[in-house]
């Protein structure tokens, strides 16, 4: 008897299992080229599911959508599909500043709403279903979705404990990752790896498929909610872990509200990702209005030479931010056509170790020898506007008590752009707490620091400044909204050339190109034309790669980082950095290889001129440039700035260059040798 009993329950659950695990289909939406389709199921148990293919070929396999709670059951298993609609989009705006002028959004939409058993309470049995919507984006080059909730029924507040979103990729292949949670923030070299031994990786992150196609992992729009970290739960399985909270849930929100976008650009090769503006379109257009009071620049500071040692931020003998010191970068920044004097170490509260506590900065009050009046307004006479820094310790409570006194300091003095900084452990930003006096440890990208960053842009706009954080929340397009959001680091940038250990490497650039710098603008500081670092270090680059990353690494903000007597022992090379914009009105990736290469063609949104920017990994290489993309039947005359034919990054060769002139007509091809570890820059200008 025992035996068929046994043999029943194994055919029911045999007869039962495909009827679980059989998906049936609800709604499918694809890009306006048809190319790209994402495909919306439901399993039989209940499990929303999301697909994205391309030419019919998976890329995406079905891979499951819902949230867990602090205080109510998952939205998961047993949602029911309500209903679902379409709809289109194809319009063109212009960004006040960026890598282009103009952007087009064409993409076509698919809102599916769902049902989900309530949440079960012993006491009242509960079970009222909860609406849930994800709305869909596919474009021609990516798709993006994000999840909308209605306001919970029973008034209070949704508290995410973390997102079952996953991304299931169809195919086997490479990775490039840095890894989330760790306590350096987004400050790593990155990792090249299968794509099946990532671990846990911040975004964006760039896969290679076994056919060549490449995507990149990232979110848009991260207003009020913790960052996203992928997590690769088994094979090539990843799902969506949130930053963690002091509070318990990763996530606190009242009423409706929506969650940042989940967003996977796709290309057949890496210039492919670099040219595409899928998070810009999925952020909202831009809420300040007009904007033409941040001027887009290149800037010198009292910066390298503390990296140096040779000056300090604390007060003493040695300090940086002195009368004397300042106005020498002030007449040498007015000798040059450079903006910006970023001054750090100006204000009270470096003294001692300010690593991660920042308890005694005063943003308002300088140190005895730093007359705020008066340089601002010596530098304003020459052109020059000052820099401001606030370095918070990673204290953001402090920080936060005193933003509106500091800021209205600057805009009294014409200092109309800002860097925050936030030096401290991932996990060790100080927060306020929900009780007078009290204080709470957050990490860099939860949701109270999403908060914050979104605060200090928002006053600073208040007063017409622009921000640019370093140990920053990743970007994710805000500055389409926030234009005055105007750069960030959010990566390894160019001080550890100064100290790190190891340096960055030749290949980091031609990594970050087609990674980091897919978020957005990176404030890397490059220009150390001296090639030296701490105690006569040499840097791992050669004279003209320091020119090449102005065009290759984009800001619309950029350092001329070495010290002023280094940058006048190089005048030829100068003469490229005085002239090279920092805004642009087209961009073109015209070679890259992700960690191997990158090429970019970059027009000056102010006149007719382009620029060309090179980076090599350790291989020497020879890229053919074909300028098919100049206005048929032009001239030129290229000015070139190239790797000399015994430049090298690992020897004193590394300083070799050549600089010269060719005539050249659209359509011609150009060949440029770039050295192990080199580069080159060319300035294409147009003649009469």
């Amino acid at each position: 008897m025992r035996a068929l009993v046994l043999a029943v329950i194994m055919l029911l659950a045999a007869l039962g299992a495909p009827a679980m695990a059989q998906a049936a289909a609800v709604a499918s939406v694809a890009s306006p080229d048809g190319r790209v389709r994402i495909d919306i199921t439901i399993d039989g148990e209940g499990w929303a599911h999301y697909a994205v293919s391309r030419d019919g070929k998976p890329l995406i396999a079905p891979s499951r959508l819902g949230f867990q709670f602090t205080d109510q059951d998952a939205i998961g298993r047993n949602s029911r599909f309500v209903s679902s609609e379409t709809s289109s989009r194809n319009t063109r705006w212009e960004q006040p500043w960026g890598e282009r002028r103009f952007v087009t959004d064409a993409h076509n939409e698919l809102l599916v709403r769902l049902a989900s058993p309530g949440a079960s309470n012993a006491l009242t049995d509960n079970r009222a279903e909860r609406p849930i919507a994800i709305r869909f984006r596919a474009f021609d080059n990516g798709i993006g979705f994000r999840y909308e909730f209605a306001a919970r029924a029973d008034g209070k507040p949704w508290r995410i404990a973390d997102e079952l979103t996953e991304f299931v990729i169809a195919a086997p292949g490479t990775a490039w990752w840095i890894q989330a949670g760790d306590w350096n923030r987004y400050e790593y070299l990155y990792h090249h790896t299968a794509i099946g031994e990532v671990s846990a990786a911040h975004t964006p992150m760039t896969v290679k498929l076994a056919d060549g196609t490449h995507l990149a992992f990232h979110e848009a729009a991260l207003v009020d909610y913790s960052a996203m970290w992928l997590k690769r739960v088994d094979g090539l399985r990843f799902r969506a872990t949130l930053s963690p909270s002091s509070r318990g849930a990763k996530v606190e929100r009242s009423g409706a509200f929506t969650t940042p976008w989940r967003s996977i650009r796709i290309a057949d090769d890496a210039a492919g990702l670099y040219d595409n503006d899928l998070e810009l379109n999925l952020n909202d257009p831009n809420v300040l209005g007009e904007v033409s009071w941040f001027t887009p620049h290149k800037y010198v500071g009292v910066w390298w030479e503390m990296h140096l040692e040779s000056k300090s931020w604390a007060s003493g003998a040695t300090h940086g931010a002195t009368n004397a010191n300042v106005k020498r970068h002030i007449d040498f920044a007015a000798k040059h056509g450079f903006r910006g004097v970023l001054v750090e170490g100006w204000n009270k509260g470096w003294d001692g170790n300010w690593f991660g506590n920042g308890r005694d900065f005063d943003f308002a009050q300088s140190y005895p020898d730093f007359d705020l009046p008066d340089l601002a307004a010596y530098a304003r006479k020459q052109g020059v506007r000052l820099i401001g820094h606030h370095e918070t310790g990673g204290n953001i409570a402090k920080y936060e008590a005193g933003l509106d006194a500091a800021l209205d300091l600057y805009a009294r003095h014409g200092v109309d752009a800002v860097k925050t900084g936030y030096v401290a452990d991932a996990g060790g930003i100080i927060a306020p707490g929900d009780a007078p006096g009290e204080q709470r440890m957050e990490w860099h990208d939860g949701q109270r620091m999403a908060q914050h960053h979104l605060r200090v842009v928002r006053e600073a706009a208040e007063r017409r400044i622009a921000v640019n954080p370093h140990e920053p929340i990743k970007d994710t397009g805000l500055r389409r909204t926030y234009p005055n959001w105007v750069s960030r680091e959010g990566a390894r940038g160019g001080e550890y050339q100064a100290w790190g250990t190891p340096g960055n490497g030749p290949a980091h650039a031609p990594t970050l190109v087609f990674t980091r710098m897919l978020a957005g603008p990176m404030d890397y500081t490059p220009g150390v034309l001296s090639l030296k670092g701490r105690g006569g270090r040499d840097l791992e680059s050669t004279l003209a790669r320091e020119l090449a990353l102005y065009v290759v690494l984009y800001s619309p903000i950029q350092m001329v980082a070495d010290l002023p007597e280094n940058l006048e022992a190089h005048p030829r090379e100068m003469d490229f950095i005085r002239k090279v914009p920092t805004d642009w009105a087209q961009t073109r990736v015209l070679a890259g290889a992700v960690g191997e290469l990158a090429v970019l063609a970059r027009q000056d949104r102010n006149g007719p001129d382009w620029y060309i920017g090179g980076v090599t990994d350790t291989q020497p290489r020879e890229v053919v440039i074909d300028t098919a993309f100049l206005p048929a039947g032009t001239r030129w005359r290229a000015h070139i700035w190239r790797d000399g034919d015994t430049a090298d990054y690992r020897t004193a060769a590394r300083h070799d260059i050549v600089i010269e002139q060719k005539p050249v007509t659209a359509g011609d091809r150009m060949t440029i040798r770039m050295a192990a570890g080199g580069g080159f820059a060319v300035r294409l200008e147009a003649i009469e």
